[in-house]
Formats: structure tokens, sequence, C-alpha cells
């Protein structure tokens, strides 16, 4: 394909699970691709605001990067349209490479050059046609850029080796905006960093994206990484995207029970629906929307379900791990008597108990295995109809 200027042309259709913007910074309608014969993306759609932050999340091989490489201009889509702010860069016989799309993009090893300071992995971004002054004004936009991510002016002397993960990789986003993009795109930039580094530069990256209004898409596979980071979390699955939405929404009421799987720990339980009140071995849970009557699967998180010295549930302590700040503690379900059961004007009667629960505390004093706890649940399930 040949390049072509930018055509203001309508723009492509919006996910259904996304509210339409007027302020709109990218829109992916329906984009395939296939390397050889196997389909990578089976036609997603995906609207990103302008300014805002989003998370693409999923399992390896879902793709995920080959999405961003498609974006970013490394790759050209097989059928439908990517546009940026309302013009088509890709699709419909329109391409537009990686350097006229102004985007940014970061790797996940940063992929600085070993041969060069930093200040020259810095500068390498740097358009010197449009600085006055020179080599003066370069240095002097360099030390700026690497104080904005949070780096001393003298590193700028230093070769990457001399540098920590976290540094290098601050290093890269200030190399990525030396260029002014108006889209960044991260690669999982993190993935490499240890657990407090980590959670470190996600912060100090995402505090300097957001300084400077630039639009961002974060590829991780990391659920935690993915609600802690953006406004909105797209969840990809088998080349297509399962479900977007805002980090709240998305964690507490997933679409389905893969996705409630995939972005965190669920406890599963088999239910009885009736009007909006599930009935499970947890008792009697509320559900918003049921998607069906009768029986269904109750999803709850691990969190909801507390230890309660006055609880109406009856468990046993099976065994536990400990994590310092939380105990995973797993749980034996008290099983019901033909008493203790409830009917449903269907006949079908409270499913039974028996089930084993994870659940997490802050005291691992009282769940040491073989001890009766006494439960109870807070907020509402999630149905989803039951499996084939």
């Amino acid at each position: 394909m040949t390049e072509q200027s930018p055509s203001r042309l309508p723009s492509p259709r919006v996910a259904p699970s996304i509210v339409p913007t007027t302020n709109t910074h990218l829109d992916i309608a329906e984009v395939t691709k296939n390397f050889g014969s196997q389909a990578v993306l089976k036609g997603v759609n995906l609207s990103v605001a302008k300014g805002g932050t989003t998370a693409i999340v999923g399992p390896s091989g879902s793709g995920k990067t080959t999405l961003l490489r498609l974006i970013a201009g490394f790759e050209h889509p097989d059928t439908g349209t990517i546009a940026l702010n309302g013009s088509t860069v890709a699709g419909n016989g329109v391409w537009f490479p990686a350097h006229k799309r102004q985007v940014g993009y970061v790797a996940q090893d940063g992929a600085l050059f070993p041969h060069l300071t930093v200040g020259q992995n810095v500068a390498f971004g740097l358009d010197s046609g449009k600085l006055d002054g020179g080599r003066r004004a370069v240095a002097s936009r360099v030390q700026e850029l690497l104080e904005m991510v949070s780096l001393d002016a003298s590193m700028a002397k230093r070769r990457p080796h001399q540098l920590s993960g976290g540094q290098q990789q601050r290093v890269a986003l200030a190399r990525a905006l030396a260029r002014e993009p108006e889209l960044m795109l991260l690669d999982e930039p993190f993935s490499a960093l240890d657990a407090g580094l980590r959670v470190a530069t996600r912060r100090a990256v995402a505090k300097v994206l957001n300084a400077a209004g630039v639009t961002t898409i974060l590829v991780t596979h990391d659920q935690a990484e993915a609600l802690s980071f953006a406004d909105q979390v797209a969840i990809m699955r088998g080349g297509k995207l399962a479900q977007i939405g805002n980090p709240f929404v998305v964690y507490t009421r997933p679409a389905d029970r893969a996705t409630a799987e995939f972005l965190g720990d669920a406890v599963i339980l088999d239910a009885w629906m009736e009007g909006s009140l599930a009935t499970c071995s947890l008792g009697g849970i509320p559900v918003r929307r049921p998607p069906a009557q009768g029986k269904v699967q109750l999803m709850l998180r691990p969190e909801q379900i507390r230890i309660a010295p006055d609880g109406p549930i009856r468990g046993v302590v099976v065994d536990t791990d400990y994590f310092g700040p939380e105990t995973t503690v797993r749980i034996q379900l008290s099983a019901y008597t033909a008493a203790d059961g409830v009917l449903s004007g269907n006949g079908h009667r409270y499913p039974g108990g028996g089930e084993i629960i994870t659940i997490r505390h802050w005291n691992a004093s009282i769940t040491k295995p073989g001890t009766v706890l006494s439960l109870r649940v807070v907020g509402e399930g999630v149905a989803f109809p039951p499996e084939a």
C-alpha cells in the first residue's frame, strides 16, 4: 500500500461494552490478523478516550502484543480499521507507518542501545531540527526528560548496564516521550522487575504519563497490574476481547466464568436462582441481573466471605498458606441435613454443603487446620449459566 495523508472518515464502530465518547483518541473496528493459517485476532473492537489509560490483559498467546503492534504500525491488519483522532491510519486502503502515527512504544526489556550512554539513548528520540540551540538544546532537553521520569541528570553519562532494571525502563520511557507522542504503548514493561521495584516503577510511569496527558495502552498478563494501572480494562482471550469496562466493574461483575477466574481468585458454587436470589451452600446470595432462573453457577470473590463470630455458615479449616499480611484459608463447608435444607417452589432443595472454598484472612492464629469457623457473605454474587 502507498502512504496517504490522513483523511477525515466516519468513526469506526466501537465495542458494544464501551460507552461512546466525543473525545475518542483510538478506535479499532473489526480488526483481524492471521499469521499463516493461525488466526491471532478475530474481530477486535476497542475505543480509547483521549488522555485515558487502558490495560489489555490476557494469558500468553491471546493476541495482546499483536494488537499493540497493529496500533503502533509495525504490522498490517488483515481486515478492519484503526483510527487515531478520527483519521484512519490502517485499513480501507490506508496505511500510515509507525513514524507518522505520533505513537510511543516501550518494549518489555526497554530495548536500550547498549553502546550508547543514557543521554544518547534519550537524545535518539529527539528531532534536533525542532530544537534551537544545537547540542546545548539537546542536552537541556535530555536533562528535562530524565527529571520527568525521576532520574538524576548525572545518569546521562552512564551506560544501560550500569542501571537497575527499573531505571532502564524509565530511560526507555524518557526516550519514547522525547518524540512527544500523543499515544503511548507499553508492552509488558514491568514484567522483568522484582515485586517491590515493579510497583514503584509502575506508579512512577503512571504519574509521568498522567501529568503529560498522554493516552496510554498497557499490555500485561498481570491482573493486579491491569486493575491498578488503568481506568479501562480489556480482557483478551482467544484473539477476542471478552469484556471491556472500568476495573471495578470487570472485577466485581465479570462477563463469564473464564473472565472471573482469570482476573483473580473466585469461589464458584452450584446454586439455584429464584428471582434475584441465588440459594447455595453459603445461604441466599443476592444477584444483580441474573442470566437465568433455576440451576446456575454462583461466583463470589474470596474477600466477600468473612470470618464472623455470629456468622450463619459453618466450615472446617482444611489447610492454609501463609503470606505475611494475609493467609489463604481453605475451608470445607458443613453439609446440610434435610431439616436444614430450603426447598424452592420447584422442589429443588438447598444445594448441600461439603464444598471446599478458599478465603483470605489477616489473622493466621485463628485459622489453624481443624478449626471450626463461622462465616458470613458480604455483598452480591454473580451468576453464570451452568456449564454444559
